[in-house]
């Protein structure tokens, strides 16, 4: 295998989110082996299973972008103990219809970024239970909960605070591990 692709996946439609920052600091961290496309989920619609059989081209294009990548790394804000509803709607349409799911297999990493003391820990978790049945591998350790976001952060947007890089760089490592494992076993 040569080059390892990763789709980036932020989980917040807001401009300034701390989450798409983290996808963006994750890019200059990224092993020399690996590259990390970031996917914005602006233009996605709401999910109507509907249109599931012809979805719209937002979808497709999601959908290709997320065939072509080696592994997923999403980058999840937490809403009300949860995951964002941008980035579970987006993960349903990638993976409708039934039996065509751009999902099936490919190994993931989860982080997230908050203002708060948490750093989007229960958000993770319901992101780690959906990607179970989606039939995800995904890397367990090391978790990114990237907590008091505005601190890590500086103005520029640039993530500053070291021990987060070190943790982001071990994860971003773990995921290319887990990507070369899976490929081989194929």
């Amino acid at each position: 295998m040569g080059q390892i692709r990763i789709l980036g996946v932020a989980g917040s439609l807001r401009k300034s989110s701390y989450n798409t920052l983290a996808l963006r600091a994750a890019g200059e961290l990224m092993p020399q082996d690996a590259t990390l496309d970031v996917f914005e989920l602006h233009g996605i619609p709401v999910f109507n299973q509907d249109e599931e059989m012809a979805p719209p081209e937002a979808v497709l294009d999601f959908k290709r972008r997320i065939r072509a990548a080696d592994g997923i790394l999403f980058a999840t804000p937490e809403y009300n103990y949860s995951i964002a509803g941008s980035l579970k709607n987006a993960i349903d349409w990638a993976s409708r219809p039934y039996g065509d799911s751009a999902w099936t297999g490919k190994p993931a990493a989860v982080m997230g970024a908050s203002v708060g003391s948490l750093g989007t820990a229960r958000a993770q978790y319901h992101l780690r239970q959906v990607l179970v049945t989606l039939d995800m591998p995904t890397l367990n350790q090391p978790e990114v909960m990237i907590s008091n976001a505005a601190q890590r952060f500086d103005g520029d947007g640039q993530l500053v605070d070291e021990t987060t890089r070190k943790l982001l760089g071990r994860l971003l490592l773990g995921l290319a591990v887990l990507v070369r494992a899976m490929n081989s076993a194929k």
